[in-house]
C-alpha cells in the first residue's frame, strides 16, 4: 500500500513538474504580443517579381517571408472595408495592418494574389484604369478588366480594386505631377476652371471603370507619385473619393486626415522582413497617459 501511495505521490509531482515547464512555453505560442492599438500600418507596395529589378519590386519569396514574419510575430492583417470602419470610429484588432499595392501591375495577379489567397489577408489594389484599354501595352503588363473582376468577386479572399486615377499618373515638363499641375499648351496655361474639370473628369471616369468590375463602393484613391495638395485633395473629395493615401511614412490613426492617409513602404527589395518589422515599431504613435 505503500509502495502504491509512494508511486502516486510521484507521478503527480511530475506532472505538476511537466507542466511548470510547458505552462511558459504554451503562453509563448498562444498569447499575442500587443504592439499598439487603435492604429494600422498601411504598407505599400508595387510590383512582384522574381526577374525584374527596380526600388519598387520585391521577389515573391521576400514578399512571402515578409508575411509570415508579420503573422508570426502577431500582427492582424485587415480590410479596406475594416480599414474604412476604423477611420469611422469603430475598433480594428491590435497589431493592425492594412496591404495596398499601387498601379495595377499583373504581377499582383500572378503573385501576389495567390499567397495572399492561401494565408487568408486582404488587401487593396489602386489600379490605373488608363491600362485597362491595353493592358499589355508596356514592358511590365497591367492586369486586365477580367482578372480585376475575377479577384474582386472571389469568395475566398479579400481583395478590393480601387482608383490610382485614370490618367493622371505622369508628371509635366516642368517636373510637377499632373494631378497638381497646370498644363501649359502653345505657350498658354491651364486655367484653373479647366483644371478643377481635368481632375474631377479624370477621378469620374477611374471610378466609372472600376464600379463595373467589383461588387464594394469605389470611394478610395491612391494620389500618383504620393504627391496632392489642398485643390487636388478637394477635387478628388467632390468627384467621389472619400479615403485618399500619400506616401508619408507614419502609422494610420483615426486623427489622420482621410484624404492624407500615410503608408508604410514595404516594397523595396531591401526591406528584409526583420526591418519591416522594426520599421513598424519605430513608426508606432505613442498614447497618452491617462492614469495621471
Amino acid at each position: 500500500m505503500f509502495k502504491f501511495k509512494s508511486l502516486g505521490i510521484s507521478l503527480l509531482l511530475a506532472i505538476i513538474g511537466i507542466s511548470v515547464i510547458l505552462s511558459p512555453l504554451q503562453a509563448s505560442r498562444t498569447d499575442t504580443k500587443i504592439y499598439y492599438q487603435d492604429q494600422v500600418a498601411v504598407l505599400m507596395y508595387h510590383h512582384i517579381h522574381d526577374q525584374d529589378k527596380s526600388s519598387g519590386t520585391i521577389t515573391t519569396a521576400l514578399f512571402d517571408n515578409q508575411l509570415k514574419e508579420l503573422t508570426e510575430r502577431g500582427y492582424q492583417f485587415i480590410s479596406l472595408t475594416e480599414f474604412k470602419q476604423f477611420m469611422q470610429g469603430a475598433s480594428v484588432p491590435a497589431n493592425a495592418v492594412l496591404i495596398t499595392f499601387d498601379d495595377g501591375y499583373q504581377s499582383f495577379y500572378t503573385s501576389a494574389y495567390p499567397l495572399l489567397k492561401s494565408r487568408q489577408i486582404p488587401a487593396v489594389n489602386f489600379v490605373i484604369t488608363g491600362t485597362l484599354a491595353n493592358p499589355l501595352a508596356t514592358y511590365i503588363p497591367y492586369m486586365t478588366n477580367e482578372q480585376i473582376s475575377e479577384m474582386t468577386h472571389d469568395a475566398e479572399s479579400s481583395i478590393d480594386a480601387q482608383c490610382h486615377t485614370d490618367s493622371l499618373h505622369d508628371k509635366l515638363p516642368n517636373g510637377k505631377a499632373k494631378i497638381v499641375g497646370h498644363i501649359e499648351k502653345d505657350g498658354l496655361t491651364e486655367t484653373d476652371e479647366a483644371y478643377n474639370q481635368r481632375i474631377l473628369q479624370d477621378i469620374t471616369t477611374c471610378r466609372d471603370k472600376l464600379s463595373v468590375l467589383g461588387e464594394k463602393p469605389i470611394d478610395s484613391l491612391a494620389y500618383p507619385f504620393g504627391i496632392t495638395n489642398k485643390q487636388a485633395s478637394k477635387l478628388v473629395h467632390e468627384a467621389g473619393i472619400d479615403y485618399a493615401f500619400t506616401i508619408i511614412p507614419k502609422m494610420a490613426t483615426r486623427s489622420s486626415d482621410p484624404l492624407r492617409i500615410p503608408r508604410i513602404n514595404a516594397g523595396n527589395p531591401n526591406i528584409t522582413p526583420e526591418l519591416l518589422h522594426r520599421d513598424i515599431q519605430r513608426r508606432i504613435v505613442a498614447r497618452p497617459n491617462k492614469e495621471k
